[in-house]
Order: C-alpha cells, then structure tokens, then sequence
C-alpha cells in the first residue's frame, strides 16, 4: 500500500512552490506528481506553471520522494521533444520519474496551439501511436518513424534514462484501446473512476465501477499473457463521488482507502489542500493523514 500527493503547480517557486514539496517529503509521501497541462479548469484564470520544469526544480530540493506527472498527453506534446524532457528528468531526479500518461480530454489544453478539439477516436488514435514511440523513443539510442500523426527522424537520446530500460510509465485508461496500451507499455495503470457517477453516483457504484475496470485490465493483460498483477493500480481521488471526503479525518481516510486496497489498487493519491477551491481540505488532517493513515491501515 502507497500513499501520494498530486500539488497543483500554481505557486511561484519562491512563494511557497518549493516549501509545498519539501513538505510532502517531509510527510513521507511515495509519491508526488503535479498535472501536466497548459492551464485548468477553475484555475485557468490564476498562476499556473509548467509541468517539467516544476518537476525538475522538485528533484534538486528532494532526495527520496518519487516524482511524476498525473497525467501527461498528446493535446499540446510530441514524443520527440517530450523524450528529451523525460531523460533530463530522470537524469536530475537520479531516476525518481515516473510518467503518467493518457489520451488527453478536450480541456483547455485540446485548443490551446490553435486547433480544433480531437474527437474521442482521434484522440484515441494519437494515444496509439503516440505510446508506442515515445517508449522507443526512451530506450533507443536514435530512432526513426513515419507516422500517421508523429514523426522522429534519426532523434537521438543518448545516454537514455537512469532507470532501465526506461522510465515507468503509468497509463490512465478506462476504454478498451487506452486498457490494451496499458497492459502492454505500462507499469502502473491510473484511473480517476468512473466520469458518469461523479455527480449523482454513490459510492458503492463508484467501487463496483472501479471493480470492472480492473477486470478489464486484467482481460488486456491476459490477451497478451502478462500478469496483471505486474502492473501497479493508481487511484487518484477527488473525482469519485465521495470527491474531497477521506479527507475529511483520518476514519474517513481510513474506510475509504481500506475499500479500494482491498479492492486491488495499490496506491492512492491524494491532493494537497488548496484553500478556496475544489481541493479545500483542513492542512492539520491532510498532515496526518499522510503521517498515520497507513499504520492505521495496517493495524
């Protein structure tokens, strides 16, 4: 059982950016990851700051922690310049990365550069090629493709990444291409539950939800005879009907994770609390939440 944090990038470095991820290795997080986007939702009209960057400025103030991206996707990056990112990443981190990665949706992101959004096949399409190349991309030394939607000619990426052959990859996927990309480039899978039941769902449909994705998964794995087992199963909360309720006290922290370990996952994220927004949560009970909650689980 794992325990991570997601800090949204909306901190000047020198402001509070830096202290909020010494703080969450202090509090002895697997894991933080911050999103990967250009801009968000209700804070698109406040700070928000690169997600590389912020990353590589985390790895030279920790040593320990794990860092990552929840999630990266095709909407505004190219497996090229992206892979050249991720091995300079990992080489500051001492190979602490870890890249989650999915199909994208059609947020701010998806229009940003100028174009019209992806429809969900199109989008499901540029997944398809888009993974595969980056993982070669990330374990070859130079590689050329002529795709459909991406291109690499001779691209060079010597001397690859530290963690070998690559870095992990952590795909987020619920639809059957997204699972079957997941069980053959993944390490990790992600999922933020089931979209439809967020607003009226309750949380035992959300857990049955959950339960046939990871059958699913394990279908995807199985037609390819991996284990699904290999893969590690992230949740990211906030999005299931219970939204920001484990961290409401360490009980309710407690119950929640306690159903969805058992259930399969291995690891839950949690956000840091931002006040004033859909993340709110009291700093006090997200400090010992990461502190206790999983003792308290294990007891």
């Amino acid at each position: 059982m794992r325990l991570s944090t997601v800090i949204l990038p909306i901190h000047r470095w020198s402001q509070g950016g830096r202290d909020a991820w010494l703080r969450a290795e202090q509090l002895g997080f697997h894991a933080a990851y911050t999103y990967d986007h250009l801009s968000w939702r209700t804070f698109r009209d406040g700070p928000w700051f690169g997600a590389v960057p912020t990353l590589t400025a985390a790895a030279g103030a920790t040593t320990r922690m794990r860092l990552g991206t929840l999630v990266t996707s095709p909407n505004f990056r190219h497996p090229v310049t992206l892979a050249k990112d991720l091995i300079t990443l990992d080489d500051v981190s001492g190979g602490r990365v870890t890249l989650g990665i999915g199909a994208g949706g059609n947020g701010f992101d998806a229009t940003a550069l100028g174009q019209e959004p992806w429809t969900p096949r199109e989008r499901a399409d540029r997944f398809g090629e888009f993974l595969p190349l980056l993982d070669r991309l990330l374990t070859e030394p130079a590689v050329t493709h002529a795709g459909t939607h991406y291109s690499a000619d001779e691209a060079r990426n010597i001397p690859g990444c530290v963690q070998r052959p690559r870095l992990p990859f952590a795909v987020a996927a619920t639809g059957p291409r997204g699972l079957k990309l997941a069980a053959r480039y993944g390490q990790a899978w992600v999922t933020t539950g089931d979209p439809k039941l967020f607003e009226s769902g309750t949380p035992a449909e959300s857990l049955e939800a959950l339960r046939g994705q990871i059958t699913k998964l394990g279908t995807a794995c199985a037609e390819i005879g991996r284990d699904a087992g290999e893969l590690d199963k992230i949740l990211l909360t906030g999005f299931t009907p219970e939204r920001s309720g484990p961290l409401e006290s360490l009980d309710a922290f407690v119950d929640f994770a306690g159903r969805h370990f058992a259930l399969g996952f291995t690891e839950i994220v949690l956000h840091a609390p931002i006040p004033g927004s859909d993340f709110a949560a009291d700093e006090k009970v997200f400090e010992q939440i990461a502190t206790e909650g999983l003792a308290q689980l294990g007891s």
